[in-house]
């Protein structure tokens, strides 16, 4: 019989453990999990609503959505996309809702119905869950079977292993990869808030400006969506996109750079000097208090008035060449000091993890190591949010654990 090892019961995990199951009805599959119960990451994702997948309606280019491993990503869709993932789900007997914003969620809006479909299909094939089991170590026996140790003292051996442990915070959690010889790139937060001192800014609180631009000047990262202003600084989708894409470059300063925002969002200069230039002439004998463009409220633009040093009872006819000047360098390139990372409750995502250099892109085995496969977050991919996260889960999940399963049965065949 064949034995095999799901090591992390994560999204990934679970998929790679159903997937591997299907293509080998009589194998042994065993999952291990190192934490008390599985899935607790799907559980809180989406504000508990578990944002499973998004629509991909939009994106044009897969590194837009994913930062690093968009060229895997975009040939691993090719098996098992998004598309794939939703009439899984759909099949389970989860009827899913597409957002407005293109996020998609089990109709039900609680993510349990996502974790029972996943557990109970797993139950129904027969795969084994272990729980309060955290892999140890983890060695390639002359047989080319595994053998892994577990924190409760047992030891067994497998025919093949997946890893799907997850993201670590730090490089030692992955220390029996690297034990391996696994190539590994240092882990760094991605999907973060920005800390801003600025008491100014920060009188905003709670204002959300739908359609702004944020970027790091001097570098070609930068994103658009709402901007949330909070008591410590700055949130919303904007800033989390703008924080995985800089993920990398804010850990190697320290958290401490310039924040631009461009409050009128992906326009350019000259559109928004146009559309401003308009707003003026056509309000010409209206104090600039009572007009504001369009997408901001009123209260936002009373705050880039005083930032631009505009008096807010200024006529808008009476606005000269260095005060629109100023204005609209406010308006599209206002810059904060970022001072730290914030949080985000609702997601633990890094950057970094197994080199996809040292992986098969076909089938997501190492190149290293004989019959270990790597699945989920645990691999350098990871993604915004939006639902791209739990995607790469599915995907990398479901082509790891058939490929396993099938390079394991296709191996003891050629051996009989």
């Amino acid at each position: 019989m064949l034995h095999i090892a799901i090591v992390g019961g994560g999204a990934a995990g679970f998929f790679a453990a159903i997937a591997a199951k299907e293509a080998a009805p009589d194998a042994s599959v065993t999952i291990y999990e190192k934490a008390g119960r599985v899935l607790a990451k799907v559980a809180v994702s989406g504000g508990g609503r578990c944002n499973l997948t998004n629509s991909f309606e939009g994106v044009t280019d897969l590194r837009q959505v994913y930062p690093r491993g968009h060229r895997l990503m975009k040939r691993l869709f090719r098996v098992f996309g998004p598309d794939d993932a939703r009439a899984w789900f759909e099949r389970q007997g989860v009827p899913l809702v597409v957002q407005a914003d293109h996020c998609i969620f089990p109709a039900s809006q609680d993510s349990q119905s996502v974790i029972d479909a996943l557990t109970g299909r797993a139950r129904r094939l027969g795969v084994e869950v272990v729980t309060s089991c955290a892999m140890r170590s983890i060695a390639l026996l002359p047989d080319d079977r595994l053998e892994v140790s577990f924190s409760d003292g047992r030891v067994r051996t497998f025919h093949r292993v997946a890893v799907t442990t997850g993201g670590s915070p730090r490089i030692e959690g992955l220390r029996p990869l690297a034990d391996l010889g696994l190539e590994l790139e240092a882990p760094v937060p991605s999907l973060f808030t920005f800390n801003i001192a600025d008491a100014d800014f920060r009188s905003l609180m709670g204002t959300v400006v739908e359609r702004a631009s944020v970027s790091v000047p001097g570098t070609r990262f930068r994103a658009s969506g709402p901007l949330l202003v909070t008591h410590w600084g700055a949130s919303g989708p904007a800033v989390l996109r703008l924080s995985s894409h800089a993920a990398r470059h804010l850990a190697e300063r320290g958290y401490r750079v310039a924040m631009a925002v461009n409050w009128m969002g992906e326009g350019t200069v000259a559109d928004v000097e146009a559309a401003l230039a308009r707003l003026l002439a056509d309000n010409h004998a209206k104090q600039l208090s009572s007009v504001h463009p369009e997408g901001l409220t009123s209260r936002v633009w009373l705050f880039l008035l005083g930032r631009a040093g505009l008096p807010a009872d200024k006529r808008c006819g009476e606005v000269g060449r260095k005060q629109l000047n100023r204005l609209l360098e406010t308006l599209t390139n206002d810059r904060y000091a970022v001072t730290g990372k914030g949080s985000f409750r609702d997601e633990f995502v890094t950057c970094g993890g197994v080199a996809l250099s040292g992986v098969n892109l076909n089938t997501l085995e190492s190149k290293n190591v004989t019959g270990l496969f790597l699945a989920g977050e645990v691999l350098d991919v990871d993604a915004v949010t939006g639902g791209f996260n739990l995607q790469a889960a599915w995907t990398t999940g479901y082509v790891a654990g058939r490929n396993m399963a099938l390079s394991a049965t296709d191996g003891a065949a050629r051996k009989q």
